[in-house]
């Protein structure tokens, strides 16, 4: 055993973490979803706001990156610990790439979940007719979605299709409804 670690050359040995770190690149890759069952990254996620350094993806391009940088290094000259020294800069420089990069594709992405708070004190419009102490529906515009949700007036008069209306309360899944006050006319009187 003496014998074959003293003919291992520092460049076989970052050779091989290289290797080791791009193999595990690719099947973290391929197989993602089975590691995070294993690791700490989703929890590590959701708590950070975003991707970590921890990220199975990042350490594995940290180890490339370190093995890769090592073994070019020896093979131009330099002792083990210069090239250590060499790796693990040039392995952080890459990992942190992929980093910033991981975070700001988790920063893009959208939500398009409408609470249904959301739609209180919004304008909204009655497309289905509702009758005297009945249920109807309204539509309403909450950022770029539409939403529509089943309606009842808050005074129980009937709200024909079309009109336009004001969401009072939620209730659940269900709003109550006041007709939108028309803005007065030029000679001074609302229309209702």
């Amino acid at each position: 055993m003496a014998e074959l670690l003293q003919t291992l050359s520092a460049f076989a040995v970052f050779l091989s973490i290289a290797a080791f770190g791009f193999l595990f690149l690719l099947v973290s890759l391929l197989f993602g979803e089975v590691f995070e069952h294993f690791s700490f990254e989703h929890e590590i996620d959701h708590a950070m706001g975003g991707p970590s350094f921890l990220s199975p993806r990042i350490l594995s391009v940290f180890i490339t990156a370190f093995g890769g940088a090592g073994a070019i290094a020896t093979y131009y000259g330099l002792s083990t610990l210069p090239a250590s020294g060499i790796g693990f800069f040039t392995g952080a420089a890459f990992a942190s790439l992929i980093y910033l990069f991981a975070r700001f594709l988790y920063s893009q992405q959208a939500s398009t979940e409408v609470k249904a708070t959301d739609v209180l004190g919004q304008t909204a419009r009655v497309v289905v007719g509702i009758p005297k102490d009945g249920l109807g529906q309204v539509r309403c515009r909450v950022g770029e979605e539409l939403v529509d949700k089943i309606a009842r007036s808050s005074d129980g008069t009937p709200i024909p299709e079309n009109t336009p209306v004001t969401v009072e309360q939620v209730l659940g899944e269900m709003v109550i409804v006041n007709r939108l006050k028309s803005p007065p006319t030029p000679g001074g009187t609302t229309q209702q």
